[in-house]
This record gives structure tokens, C-alpha cells and sequence, in this order.
């Protein structure tokens, strides 16, 4: 079970339950992956609400070791998608809304507005 104290989030593919988190370590990793000097430059980032496929690989591989898997870039790509992005994109935006700040997790991160709109950090982090 995931510790939400530690910003832990579970995420179930498969027939595998993962844990999901976004250490320090893994925060690096996210400014470096996308190009951002600092915290609000990745904040500004994830709160436009416009993520592609590649940026929710990105940001899965790196929660995915954040929360102690030690899969690769490849191995997580082959990870199954059997139940849909809708399981991977809810446990990110829930993710994002643990770390960043911004309100409660809303039960469908696949809005009209874009994977993860009704989750966008806020601003100012108070983290």
C-alpha cells in the first residue's frame, strides 16, 4: 500500500501493483528530461495540461524508479496497457497534485481540456 504521506501513489498494470513517487532525485531528473532550469519551470510545464505520450512515458519511468522499480526507459515503454492510459494517466495526475500542491486528485484526469488539465499544479509551491 502506498504511503501518501511520502506522496506515494499505486499504480495496478497488469497483473503488477507499482508505487509511484517523485523523490528529489526524480524531480532532478524530470528538469533535466525536459530541458527546465527549476521546480517552477517544471510546474509551469505540467500545469499547461498538455501532455504528450512521451511525456507521460518520461514522467512514469522516472516515478517508477522514484518509487524504488528499477526499470528502464525500455522496460517501462513495455510495460501492458491493457485497462487503457486512463489507469496511468489518473495515477500521474494524482501523482503531480501530491507533489506540486494544487487541491484534491479528481476522479477523471482525462478531460476535454487534456491528460491531467483538471489536476495542473499550482504556481506557487509550498513544498
Amino acid at each position: 500500500m502506498p504511503n501518501r504521506r511520502r506522496g506515494e501513489v499505486a499504480l495496478h498494470l497488469g497483473d503488477t501493483r507499482y508505487t509511484l513517487c517523485l523523490t528529489l532525485g526524480a524531480l532532478a531528473e524530470l528538469e533535466d528530461a525536459f530541458g527546465v532550469q527549476d521546480l517552477m519551470a517544471l510546474t509551469e510545464r505540467f500545469g499547461a495540461g498538455r501532455l504528450s505520450s512521451r511525456d507521460l512515458l518520461t514522467l512514469l519511468g522516472v516515478a517508477l524508479r522514484g518509487g524504488g522499480h528499477g526499470l528502464s526507459d525500455a522496460e517501462v515503454a513495455s510495460l501492458p496497457l491493457h485497462e487503457g492510459i486512463e489507469p496511468v494517466a489518473s495515477a500521474l495526475a494524482d501523482l503531480l497534485v501530491m507533489t506540486f500542491g494544487g487541491g484534491e486528485p479528481s476522479p477523471n484526469p482525462l478531460s476535454s481540456q487534456g491528460v491531467g488539465a483538471s489536476h495542473a499544479p499550482s504556481p506557487g509551491m509550498t513544498r
